[in-house]
């Protein structure tokens, strides 16, 4: 297993066992919080949306001993939390804002992993990364084809025409989980452990009362009183009028296909990195492999910015990108060409962006106990576990101590959405 980097005084509360009771967790880190002092009263947290963000928040939070409702709208999962790729990488954020939390989740995962059997449970495994260019024509052939230079460091069923292979990740760097298989089971975890109640409704609006949070509201009526709620919507945030008049979040539509090669032995845990030439020429597209150890193999891709439905259910590929990705997968390798592997999905799902590219995690300015984590784009599979924890801290402790929020803040929004108009 891949050593743990971050220090574990920083990262063990969140792994130490509590009761069922919802005792709240007892170390020298969390002494101050308000949840030790009032047992009998744990703090009542809505958590809106059931993707990784949200579910990996509910988790913290019922761990540390709040009472938590998840509402999700369709199922826990169902977007793109459950049709992403799963990769992890522990420095590849590095010299970005998102370094500190990429890496402290990073570790979380590894953690999650030990105290969930994530290598049985959702495919939790360390792996080696390649970035590779494959040319989809031989006329004319690339230089230095394989095998000329490239059979040290490409996999063997990795046998179409591929170039300037080099290694971009190690086991003790790179990882990746299933995606929907791993929230499936923290959501799980945190029902049957720690107490959390799922509700399959849509939030229709979150009532203020002198500036504080009192109730979450949901289509059809149903009142949530609670002590604080926290916005997880992903792409869906900007439907909701609280957060888009502060900023903006929009979906990046990205497309994906899920193969079972009759061969799933052959295919060796190896995440790649394209840099694809298609043989009409143009512009390199830059696809991802990513072999699973259920024996799948998740290709994925083709992304624009689109319009987001309100219904996740009603995301459908574009038929031309689903097009493309199979003719990347069958030039990558003959084990995923049609006939030697059966086609599992074709899927499409709306990454959530903001437009400095930068997650907003934090207390919304002016109300007091709403929180919002949102805008994770592609790393929301990786950044959740470390969101989740900071959120989690943020709400009950009222700081968060595993990564520093202040360059997450929405409140970094305040006046500019204004000024822009």
């Amino acid at each position: 297993m891949v050593a743990v980097t971050s220090p574990t005084s920083l990262l063990s509360p969140f792994f130490q066992r509590t009761r069922s009771t919802r005792t709240s967790i007892r170390s020298s880190s969390l002494a101050s919080s308000p949840m030790e002092e009032q047992h009998s009263h744990p703090k009542r947290v809505v958590v809106c949306g059931g993707g990784v963000i949200g579910v990996c928040t509910a988790y913290f939070l019922a761990k540390k001993g709040a009472s938590v409702t998840l509402v999700e709208k369709s199922s826990v999962a169902c977007a793109a939390s459950g049709k992403a790729g799963g990769f992890l990488a522990l420095d590849w954020c590095d010299g970005q804002p998102l370094s500190a939390l990429a890496r402290a989740s990073f570790d979380l995962h590894h953690l999650l992993a030990q105290e969930l059997d994530g290598p049985r449970a959702y495919g939790y495994r360390p792996l080696t990364t390649l970035s590779l260019s494959v040319a989809e024509s031989p006329d004319p052939p690339p230089s230095g084809c394989k095998p000329s230079d490239t059979s040290n460091a490409v996999p063997d069923w990795v046998d179409g025409l591929v170039r300037k292979p080099r290694i971009i990740g190690t086991p003790a760097t790179t990882a990746q989980v299933h995606p929907q298989l791993f929230v499936r089971a923290l959501i799980s975890k945190a029902v049957e452990s720690y107490g959390v109640e799922v509700v399959i409704g849509k939030l229709e609006r979150v009532e203020v009362e002198g500036g504080r949070v009192a109730s979450a509201v949901l289509e059809g009526g149903r009142i949530i009183d609670s002590d604080a709620v926290v916005l997880s919507l992903g792409p869906w945030s900007c439907k909701l009028e609280l957060l888009s008049s502060l900023f903006r979040v929009y979906g990046l539509k990205a497309h994906s296909i899920v193969l079972e090669p009759r061969e799933p032995d052959a295919i060796t845990p190896h995440a790649l990195f394209l840099g694809y030439y298609p043989s009409e020429g143009g512009k390199p597209l830059d696809p991802e492999v990513y072999p699973r150890p259920t024996g799948e193999v998740y290709v994925c891709g083709m992304s624009a910015e689109a319009e987001v439905p309100d219904d996740p259910e009603q995301i459908v590929g574009n038929p031309e990108s689903i097009r493309v990705l199979k003719r990347v997968a069958e030039t990558v390798s003959s084990h995923l060409r049609e006939g030697e592997a059966e086609v599992k999905a074709e899927q499409a799902c709306f990454l959530p962006c903001t437009d400095d590219s930068v997650p907003v995690i934090g207390e919304l300015p002016g109300i007091a106990g709403c929180y919002v984590a949102t805008g994770h784009n592609c790393w929301g599979i990786l950044n959740g576990p470390a969101t989740g924890a900071a959120m989690a801290e943020l709400v009950l402790d009222g700081r968060a101590s595993i990564v520093d929020l202040t360059r997450f803040s929405p409140a970094r929004f305040v006046g500019r959405r204004k000024g822009l108009a």
